[in-house]
């Protein structure tokens, strides 16, 4: 499930990531589910998408950071 457009994804990442993080959420994601097809190579028994879901806010947070307001702003 690959997200194609940035309008594709979550309702959370859209309300809360600028343009540009979600662009990073939204690479991430779809490079994981290609690079995390096997089980064997994911930890435990996470799924693809659960996988896949965490690459891309790890992504996301080497740039941005959550503020106070609940949104994301880029790192100083």
């Amino acid at each position: 499930m690959p997200y194609k457009r940035l309008n594709d994804l979550p309702e959370p990442v859209q309300d809360h990531l600028p343009k540009h993080a979600q662009e990073i959420y939204k690479e991430a994601f779809n490079s994981a589910w290609d690079e995390y097809q096997d089980p064997d190579e994911r930890r435990g028994d996470a799924s693809r998408e659960e996988t896949a879901h965490k690459v891309a806010w790890s992504a996301v947070k080497e740039k941005y950071e959550k503020g106070d307001d609940g949104d994301w702003h880029s790192k100083s």
